[in-house]
């Protein structure tokens, strides 16, 4: 099926983030042969932004700069996107289903008067068919998707598809759009950043998330020493941000982040429902409490029946001394 398809790449903090290139390898599973176009917006040194993205993948880049794209909005990102897909004419269209990502894209299928399938986890393409695969009712249940009139536009779960090694012998043009971006009803002054330095949440390959059994923001410090020891990112239940054990930027569940690691290790956390929506689809889950009836158990791949005091420290030392003996 040769198709071409524009992918949107977010720029966060002068970088790409990873869910980008996972959209290119996502957009070339839509169309093996067909041409795959990167756009990057933002407000300088957006070149080195697109170079990568044909290193992973992408034939050709395009860029859209303007002081008003320093930070993202959804009026200015859209009306660079619009403008970009107004000249490209891409059979598809594919980006992060990320904050930005599930912002801007039902604005844009709003204007395209096109179809969006969004939280895409997998893709199966068979003949002229491309089979989308996603998450509904939290998570407990999975629907299949065919787009069967019109661009097909989707939006991909960061973690669940993987990228393209990148190739620096990989070339393609890099062409730059000027877009006006004007009437923007809402302007970023100023972002304060909650998030702790490190690994991506949303993007992590390994998370240790802490619930109400961690008993204090002090009770997160062994959590935090083992996801760097494995480098990996914190994370939290709600139960733990409601008794302010930590900041809400670090919930995962389905009024949070939703995260799909490679491992999760969840320590004190019961299971919730609402907790589990955020974190189910991890490719292991390791759970560590004191309680054997806890229904973390009955998601996880492995259990740990203990208090997380005793054994987060253990287990950080275990796999400090495997390291060193590697």
């Amino acid at each position: 099926m040769s198709k071409n398809i524009l992918v949107f790449g977010e720029v966060r903090d002068g970088e790409l983030r990873n869910v980008s290139f996972e959209a290119i390898a996502f957009a070339r599973k839509i169309s093996e042969d067909g041409e795959i176009t990167a756009a990057v917006f933002g407000k300088d040194g957006l070149d080195e932004a697109a170079n990568e993205m044909i290193y992973h993948g992408a034939d050709r880049a395009v860029t859209v700069q303007d002081e008003k794209l320093e930070t993202y909005t959804s009026e200015g990102y859209a009306q660079a996107a619009l403008a970009v897909i107004d000249d490209e004419n891409p059979d598809g269209i594919v980006m992060g289903h990320t904050s930005a990502g599930k912002d801007l894209t039902p604005k844009l299928a709003s204007k395209l008067e096109s179809g969006l399938v969004s939280d895409v986890t997998d893709i199966e393409v068979t003949g002229d068919n491309v089979v989308f695969t996603r998450p509904i009712y939290s998570g407990k249940a999975f629907e299949k998707k065919i787009v069967t009139d019109g661009m097909i536009f989707a939006t991909i779960r960061p973690n669940n598809i993987a990228a393209l090694d990148r190739d620096d012998s990989r070339s393609g043009d890099v062409s730059s759009k000027d877009v006006e971006i004007k009437d923007l009803r809402t302007v970023i002054k100023e972002v304060l950043r909650k998030t702790t330095d490190g690994v991506d949440l949303s993007e992590a390959k390994v998370v240790v998330s802490g619930g109400r059994g961690v008993k204090s923001k002090e009770g997160f410090e062994p959590l935090q020493e083992l996801a760097d020891v494995l480098g990996g990112a914190v994370g939290a239940s709600r139960g733990a941000c409601d008794a302010d054990y930590c900041d809400y930027s670090l919930q995962i569940g389905q009024t949070g982040k939703v995260v799909t690691p490679d491992l999760y290790i969840a320590c004190g956390i019961s299971g919730a429902i609402q907790h589990l929506a955020g974190m189910s689809n991890s490719k292991v889950i390791v759970a560590i409490n004191k309680d054997p009836e806890a229904n973390i158990f009955n998601v996880a791949d492995y259990g740990i029946v203990g208090d997380l005091f005793d054994v987060v420290p253990k287990l950080t030392e275990e796999i400090k001394n495997l390291k060193v003996n590697a």
